[in-house]
Order: C-alpha cells, then sequence, then structure tokens
C-alpha cells in the first residue's frame, strides 16, 4: 500500500506527459534513507508502461564508484553496445554522451531511472548534467533517487543537479511518513500503529520492517534490530545464502550466486525471498533496501566477509564482461593483494579515460596501498598516475607528495627521463599550490637534467613548461624563444600535445607584441585540444583565451570563453581550471554591475576547503573589489590572503590587481597612500609594455591629481582617453561596454553635472564609501545641494544590533533567502546563519517574519 505519494505521483505524471510532448526534464526524488523513493519510483514507473519506454539503472554502494556503472546499465536496456561506443570515441565523453542521448531519444518517448545517485561517480554525475542541459527539447524523462544527508556523495548530486538549468530540473521531496498513515498501515496488520510511529518518526522502511515483525509487545529499537530478527528465522542454509548476498553491493547475479554457492542455492534464495529478505529480480537476486543488506553484512565476521567476498571475486572473475570496479571492490574486501595490485591500475586507466578522475586517484590510491611488494619502476608509475589524477580534481598537494615519491624512485633507477619530466611535474603543481620560486626551481633542474639525455617528449615539455613560466612573468623573450624550441622539437617528435601546450604560451604573449597573431596561436591550440580530446590543454587554451579578452578589455569574447570553458570543464571533471575560470567570471560580473551575481560565483570557488591557492587567486581579487566598495570590513583578510602570493615569487598578474584594489582603497582613505604608489611603481618596472598598465596609471592619476601619465598609446581605449583628459570619451567608452562602476570613476574627473551622474551610480550599486567619498570631492569644488543618500537606521543599537546584523534583518524583510544574503553581502553562508540566529535571539523572535514584525513595531525598519 503506498499513502501519501498521490502528490509526487500526480508530479511525476505530469512531467512524463510533458517529456512525451517533447519538453523533456530531469525529475530528482530526494529523501532520507528508507523514505521510500525506491518504492515511488517503482509504483511511477509501472503505471508509465503505457506511455514510454522504460529503462532502469542504479548506482552501487562500491567501495570506489563504477564509472559509467548506470550508463552501461541503461545501455544493456536499450540493446546499446556503450564498451564499443567508447571505444569508438576513444574515452571522449561529450561525443559519447550524444551518442547516448541520440540512442535514448530515437527509442521514442522514454523514461530513464537511476536509483541512488548519492553513489554515483562523477562520470554518471557529468551524464546527468549533460543529459540535463540538454533534456528539454527531448522525449525523455530522467527520474534520479536520492539521499537528503549531508554526506560527499549528496553533496555532489546537489551541485550536479544546480548546474542544470532551474527550467529542466523539478526537485521533488519524498517526506516522512505521518502518523496517521503509519496509524492506517498498522490498522491493517493490526498491529500498534502508535508504538510503531514512535519507533519509527515514519521512516517508511522501517515502518514496513515493523509491522512485518513476530511481535509488537517488544518492538525492534532499530531498522537493523527489525532486519535480523527476519534473518534470524531463516533455515541455518538460507541464513548463509543471505550471508553471502550481503557481499554484493546493490544486486547479485544468478549466474556468481549459483558459481559461489553450489546448486543448493536455488532453494535457499526461494526461503529468503519468501520471508521477505530479498527479491527475485528474475536474473538476480537483491535486499529490498541497501539499508537490510548492510544490517547483514555487518554482522558478518571478518574472517567470514573475507570468504564471502573471495568466492565473489572468484565467481565474477569467470564473465569477462563484469566492470573492473566490482572487481576491485570484492578483491580489497578478500584482502587478496595480488588481484588488487592486478586489477587496481586498470580501473584507474579506465575510469580516466572516460573522465572520471576522482575516481581514478581513488583506485591509485587502493594500489599504492598495496604495493609494497612491487618492482620500484611500477611503483613509479602509480605514483605518476595518482599525481596526475590529483592535480585534475583539485588535490594539488597529494599530487605534490605522489609525484616527490615518483621522482625518488626514477633517481634510484638512474632513469633520467622520467626523472627529469617528474621535475617538471613539481613546477608545475608548485605553481598551482602559489610557490612560484619552488616552480622556476623545479622547471630549472628538469631542462638541466633533461639536456644530458637524448633528446625526447620529456625534454620538449620541460622546455613548454619554461616558456609558459616565463609567460606568466611576462618575460615575453624568454616565453618565445623557449616555446619556440618546445615546438620545433615536438614536431620532429610528431607529438600534438606538446605543440599545443607551447602554441598556448605563445600564444598568450602574442597579446602584448601582436594581438591578432596571438589571437590566431591560441585558437590552434585549442583546436588541437578539442581534436585530440587533450582535456587540460584545452582548459587552459579556454582559460588564456578568456584572459586575453579580460586584459584586452573585450568583454563579449571573453564571456564566451568563460561560459564554453566551464561547461567543458564541469562535463571533464576538471575541478581546478572550472573554479580559476569562475573567478575570472565573478570579476567580469563585478565590472559589469552585477555584484551579487559576481559574489555568489567568487564564493562558489572560496568556500570550497579544497580549493587550492593559486585557483582561490581570482575570486579573491572579485571579493575584495566588491567588499572596499560596499565598505564591508571583511575585505581586511581578502587583502592579507592576496598579498601572502607576493611572498613566494613576484608575479605581474599577481601584483597588478592587488596594486589596483590597494589603490581605490587608499583613495577612499582607508590605506597607506604611499605604499600604494611604490607598488604601482613596482608592477610599473615589472611590466614588459605600457599597454597592460592602464588601470594602474588611471589609479595614480587619482591619488596624485596632475602626475604624468607616460605614453598611453598602446593603453585600451577608455583608459588612454581618461589619461589623455576625455572623461566624457572614456565614459561613453565604459558605458558602452557596459561597466557601470568605471564609467562612473571616469565621470569623478568631469563637470559639475558629471559628478552628481557619478554619485548617482555609485549609490545605485551599492558602492556607499565610493558615494561618500564623492560627496566630499563634490564639497572641495565648491558644490551645493548635495543628496545625502539613503538614511542609515540609528535604532539598532537599542536591540543590540550591530551594523551587519542591520543589514542583514533589512534583506530579511526583502524576503532573501540566506544563500541570496551570503551574495549581496559578499560573506559566506554560514556567516549569514550566525547573523540570522543572532537577529532573532535579540529581536526575542523564533521566525524570520516574527522577527520582521517585532522590527517594525520598534521602529528599526
Amino acid at each position: 500500500m503506498l499513502l501519501e505519494r498521490q502528490a509526487q505521483l500526480r508530479q511525476l505524471e505530469a512531467l512524463l506527459a510533458d517529456a512525451v510532448r517533447g519538453h523533456g526534464r530531469v525529475a530528482a526524488l530526494l529523501g532520507e534513507a528508507g523514505a521510500g523513493k525506491t518504492a515511488l519510483a517503482v509504483a511511477f514507473a509501472e503505471r508509465a508502461g503505457q506511455e514510454a519506454r522504460l529503462l532502469r539503472s542504479a548506482c552501487e554502494d562500491l567501495s570506489i564508484p563504477d564509472p559509467l556503472g548506470p550508463l552501461y546499465d541503461l545501455a544493456r536496456e536499450a540493446q546499446w553496445e556503450l564498451p564499443r561506443a567508447i571505444d569508438a570515441r576513444q574515452g571522449q565523453r561529450l561525443p559519447l554522451f550524444s551518442d547516448a542521448l541520440d540512442v535514448f531519444e530515437a527509442k521514442g518517448p522514454g523514461l530513464l531511472i537511476i536509483e541512488d545517485l548519492h553513489w554515483a561517480d562523477d562520470a554518471t554525475l557529468d551524464f546527468v548534467r549533460f543529459l540535463g542541459r540538454r533534456i528539454a527539447t527531448t522525449h525523455i524523462l530522467l527520474l534520479v533517487t536520492a539521499r537528503t544527508d549531508r554526506s560527499e556523495g549528496q553533496m555532489r548530486v546537489r551541485r550536479a543537479l544546480g548546474e542544470i538549468p532551474a527550467g529542466n530540473v523539478q526537485r521533488i521531496e519524498v517526506p516522512l511518513l505521518s502518523e496517521k498513515a503509519v496509524l492506517a498501515l498498522a490498522e491493517s496488520a493490526d498491529r500498534d500503529g502508535g508504538a510503531i510511529y514512535r519507533a519509527t518518526a515514519g521512516n517508511a522502511f522501517f515502518v514496513t520492517e515493523l509491522l512485518a515483525a513476530e511481535s509488537d509487545t517488544a518492538l525492534p529499537a532499530s531498522v537493523r534490530d527489525a532486519v535480523l530478527a527476519r534473518a534470524e528465522r531463516l533455515s541455518t542454509g538460507a541464513r548463509s545464502m543471505l550471508d553471502a548476498v550481503s557481499v554484493f553491493p546493490r544486486r547479485a547475479d544468478a549466474w556468481a550466486l549459483s558459481g559461489l554457492c553450489g546448486v543448493a542455492s536455488a532453494g535457499q534464495l526461494a526461503e529468503c525471498v519468501s520471508h521477505g529478505l530479498l527479491e527475485d529480480l528474475g536474473d538476480g537476486y537483491a535486499f529490498r533496501h541497501e539499508i537490510a543488506r548492510r544490517a547483514i553484512e555487518m554482522t558478518l565476521t571478518p574472517s567470514l566477509r573475507r570468504a564471502f567476498n573471495q568466492r565473489a571475486l572468484t565467481a565474477l572473475q569467470e564473465n569477462p564482461g563484469v566492470a573492473t570496479a566490482r572487481l576491485v571492490h570484492h578483491a580489497v574486501e578478500a584482502q587478496d593483494l595480488e588481484a588488487v595490485r592486478e586489477l587496481a591500475p586498470n580501473a584507474a586507466r579506465e575510469a580516466s579515460r572516460v573522465g572520471a578522475h576522482r575516481d581514478a586517484a581513488g583506485y591509485y590510491e587502493v594500489a599504492l596501498r598495496y604495493s609494497g611488494e612491487l618492482p620500484m619502476e611500477n611503483r613509479a608509475a602509480l605514483y605518476e598516475g595518482h599525481a596526475f589524477e590529483c592535480h585534475l580534481i583539485g588535490r594539488v598537494d597529494a599530487a605534490i607528495g605522489a609525484q616527490s615519491q615518483a621522482r625518488l624512485l626514477r633517481q634510484a633507477l638512474g632513469d633520467r627521463l622520467k626523472e627529469g619530466d617528474s621535475l617538471r611535474c613539481l613546477s608545475r603543481f608548485a605553481y598551482l599550490v602559489g610557490d612560484r620560486e619552488a616552480a622556476d626551481r623545479f622547471g630549472a633542474q628538469a631542462v638541466d637534467l633533461l639536456e644530458t639525455a637524448p633528446d625526447g617528449p620529456e625534454l620538449a615539455m620541460a622546455y613548454s613548461n619554461l616558456s609558459q613560466l616565463a609567460m606568466l612573468a611576462e618575460r615575453l623573450d624568454d616565453a618565445l624563444s623557449l616555446g619556440g624550441r618546445a615546438i620545433e622539437l615536438a614536431e620532429r617528435l610528431n607529438r600534438p600535445d606538446i605543440i599545443c601546450h607551447a602554441l598556448n604560451n605563445i600564444g598568450s604573449v602574442g597579446q602584448w607584441l601582436d594581438i591578432a597573431k596571438g589571437r590566431l596561436q591560441l585558437a590552434r591550440s585549442l583546436e588541437i585540444a578539442l581534436e585530440h580530446n587533450f582535456q587540460e590543454h584545452a582548459a587552459r587554451a579556454f582559460t588564456n583565451s578568456a584572459c586575453l579578452g579580460i586584459n584586452q578589455l573585450n568583454h563579449v569574447e571573453a564571456q564566451s570563453f568563460l561560459d564554453r570553458g566551464i561547461a567543458y570543464c564541469v562535463e571533464n571533471d576538471l575541478a581546478t581550471w572550472r573554479d580559476y575560470m569562475r573567478g575570472a567570471k565573478a570579476q567580469l560580473l563585478v565590472r559589469s554591475g552585477l555584484w551579487d551575481d559576481a559574489a555568489a560565483e567568487a564564493h562558489e570557488v572560496i568556500d570550497n576547503d579544497a580549493t587550492t591557492a593559486l585557483v582561490r587567486f581570482p575570486s579573491l581579487v572579485a571579493l575584495a573589489r566588491l567588499r572596499i566598495r560596499r565598505g564591508d570590513p571583511a575585505a581586511e583578510p581578502v587583502l592579507e590572503e592576496m598579498k601572502r602570493f607576493l611572498g613566494k615569487g613576484m608575479e605581474l598578474q599577481r601584483l597588478m590587481p592587488f596594486a589596483a584594489v590597494m589603490a581605490e582603497r587608499a583613495w577612499l582613505g582607508l590605506g597607506d597612500r604611499d605604499e600604494v604608489l611604490r607598488l604601482i611603481a613596482l608592477a610599473e618596472s615589472l611590466s614588459p609594455t605600457r599597454a597592460v598598465f592602464g588601470e594602474l596609471v588611471a589609479w595614480r592619476s587619482l591619488l596624485m591629481p596632475g602626475s604624468e601619465p607616460g605614453d598611453t598609446s598602446k593603453m585600451a581605449a577608455p583608459y588612454r582617453m581618461q589619461l589623455d583628459g576625455d572623461w566624457r570619451g572614456a565614459a561613453a567608452a565604459w558605458d558602452e561596454m557596459g561597466a557601470p562602476f568605471d564609467r562612473a570613476l571616469a565621470l569623478v574627473h568631469g563637470d559639475e553635472a558629471a559628478l552628481r551622474e557619478a554619485l548617482d551610480i555609485f549609490e545605485g550599486l551599492g558602492a556607499r564609501p565610493v558615494a561618500q567619498h564623492v560627496r566630499g570631492l563634490m564639497r572641495q569644488n565648491g558644490v551645493n545641494r548635495i543628496a545625502r543618500g539613503p538614511r542609515q537606521a540609528t535604532r539598532a543599537n537599542r536591540a543590540g544590533l550591530t551594523r551587519r546584523q542591520m543589514e542583514v534583518l533589512q534583506l530579511i524583510e526583502r524576503g532573501f533567502s540566506n544563500k541570496r544574503i551570503a551574495a549581496h553581502l559578499t560573506i559566506s553562508p554560514k556567516t549569514v546563519d550566525h547573523h540570522v540566529s543572532a537577529v532573532l535571539e535579540k529581536l526575542e523572535a523564533v521566525s524570520r517574519g516574527e522577527a520582521t514584525a517585532a522590527a517594525r513595531a520598534s521602529g528599526l525598519l
């Protein structure tokens, strides 16, 4: 009996009807473990059978997820040979996912089900994202189920669903059963419904287990106890069979159980089914819920658990179609070290091939855990693979540790080529954690060592690495020279990946020498990367092409590359590059006047503790500008973090934005003017060309009115016009590119009408300290009748509210959610939670509505 699920069924039926008409959607059933998500999905699937073709799949609770496991299930049901498709697409996920979409759409209206998405691998989540972005014009309803706990898996599901357009996804809560529903179920079974509800709180699976219990005079205290009580009623042979099935996550194939338990298995399985512990799936068996499976598995002694897993591994290895991930799971559980050493590296390579880099890193970790008996060369290769996968998913500290171990092993083996390549990798990783000095040192050591060995791809890539470091330090001649040597050697060796990397360096340098040529070289680098599926090179090409657009103030071009690049990184699990580009996007949003959006984008990066220092920097720049302009005291820790980048090797691309935000702060009277002028002079001494220096010269002119700007001929048009005295032209140029704050800054140089217009713009943006500073400038210029601006609340202290708490209260009144408040005030959601709690406490309110009512009554609002 399915109670209290009619509303959810109606929602699903409406979504399916839309899909049949050609407007597909993703539906996510969300609820706690045991809430009844699967029962609801099954009931809906039975109703939908007449309207759409049903394809079902599920994720498994493996120690490391099976890459694309659910897609393999869906493909089998659709009679599509996924392994052959993967080979045909050479592991490239976007073409593969496009093929999958074509296959599923070609079958007519379809209902695709993926259960337990919280156990999904990254490649499967990427498939859900891919399909979700394109599903609106299909005849497909994708139904997924996921738990609502605070596990890492559930958080990844939430992020994946959040990256699907809002109109394409429908979240459907599966609540616990009410007391009324439990009483109704209990009455039909002649049980004490009140006692059952008190024990279960309405958890559907627990309710079902207690209703099936033999007695309600002493109810089991937990789901586990209820499952074990039912299991104790089995015969000895059937109970042993149940134990054997419990080591198979999700389901046990019938052929595997036959090989595992022999001819008696059929009768024992039938007994387990008749007692309601297992479900007969036709070609296999499964527990009615993962909670039940785990309850039985946890009763096994360590030796029995190992024995059952060893037998499961032996049975599964007889079938060549079994996923390597499943074999690794049982090998680890059986502590079969030889099998782990053989299988885990294969699983890592398979995962990496389809872009499941997080899972690949996990498999390498497993392989390394049991690698003590392997030859040094094998262990070095495992460390190298682990380092590469870790750096792709943003675990750069772990990558450095693994690569350092690989280098020591290669050194002990006397392998100069591999040792040199390890040094080159360490150079790259050191740069990613913000240690420029170590990056330069490792990079030079790599070239010195590799030049003593025969020319090979390792040396070509080492040259390109030094070219990249030179490019990042604006050493243009070195970047071009080293990049040219890398390309010349890579062409002889027929290595398009290295050509792609070096072209990226040279193209990025070209923006300061020959912009048209630089664009062509970056475009060619991106073309090679996409053609050959060089994922990291593609992400880097998107990033540098976007940065070129930002530096040249070509915001349309920059936005295009950022949108494409972020989408590419999301779909290929490239967290490091994705987050770096998100920071660049936040800076563009700041310039465009979309400050709340900019703060939200930057916080997506900053609030992630796993984000590396280098990746955080673009987001820090955006937040620093916002907090200074809004008068937020929380700007200080952001500026301190930015400043730390200058301590481990000075780079112009870090120094210039830091100097710019410090200059803005000093202009508002909040910083050391002389120190800022020193930073600007230092940046000027490091600049390879005046073209890059426009913003800092503009700030210097505000800090030192009448100072000589120098040669402005190669600067971007708005800066050039402003510095040449054409404030009207500069304001118009900024206006044309949709940059209101910069437009207002240009107007500050103008007449009284321009100053009044600038003041209105600053007030409209919420840049109160800037607006107040402009009022001071206007008074100095003898301007009368200056608008006072919004009056600050003066009654807050009566309730003991701080200024920040008053700001939070005002936004609560406007109906802002905590997440939106965080974006508006450029603070973290956790900080907002604390402020909201403090506001409610000080106003003696139990809800947001009561708080705003109390504030109005007391005159605070």
